[in-house]
């Protein structure tokens, strides 16, 4: 497998987490949704990250699908969703909040980046959604004394909460004042430590 994208984008580096820790073996071709569109325009015609080749040569877009699918060929014993509801739908909830939180933040580096006539009333409504769901996470969070979110092993919420926090901080460092979130603080801060947090990761790289 091929996975498409640079690991400055929380989307991209939670596939490449899950790969890493689902023990699939893939490449990585770090290419740029702005530099490196027309490579990207024939895997993906929205020239959207990530996107992973598969091994028979079809193309999977959207960060939430290609996971489900890399979930179907993990073992049982490299599963990273709870087996059993209510978990397993309740992490589902906490990846999908960080995976909005982390689209939103881009929605907003965007909108203060490139448009030349910045709508105040977006940028006040995408900073609502991200601080909403924060503060959900954050209560989430303080409610579990588990090592990781649903447990003793590290999951799709853990990855999720982690690369979106990440990504937001450094895109938009005015955003998010970790002090006021201090269990999400903690948890990807223990979180980035981890060698596979270490090795699939690369700074924010603003697009020229």
């Amino acid at each position: 497998m091929i996975l498409i994208g640079q690991y400055d984008s929380s989307f991209v580096r939670r596939v490449g987490i899950a790969l890493k820790l689902y023990e699939l073996p893939f490449e990585h071709r770090p290419w740029s949704v702005f530099s490196d569109k027309e490579k990207i325009r024939p895997l993906n015609p929205l020239m959207r990250v990530p996107a992973l080749v598969l091994d028979d040569e079809d193309v999977l877009v959207d960060s939430h699908l290609i996971l489900a699918h890399l979930e179907s060929l993990a073992p049982a014993e490299r599963s990273l969703l709870p087996a059993a509801e209510p978990d397993r739908h309740r992490a589902l909830k906490v990846a999908g909040l960080a995976t909005g939180l982390a689209d939103k933040g881009v929605s907003l580096f965007y909108e203060q980046r490139l448009h030349n006539q910045v709508s105040p009333l977006w940028v006040e409504r995408c900073r609502a959604q991200i601080a909403g769901a924060l503060s959900i996470l954050e209560e989430d969070r303080a409610e579990r004394q588990s090592e990781y979110w649903f447990g003793g092993r590290i999951g799709h919420a853990d990855i999720a909460v982690a690369c979106a926090i990440r990504h937001t901080k450094e895109a938009l460092p005015d955003v998010i004042a970790m002090q006021d979130y201090p269990n999400l603080y903690s948890h990807c801060e223990r979180l980035e430590e981890l060698p596979v947090f270490r090795e699939i990761s690369q700074p924010f790289i603003a697009p020229a």
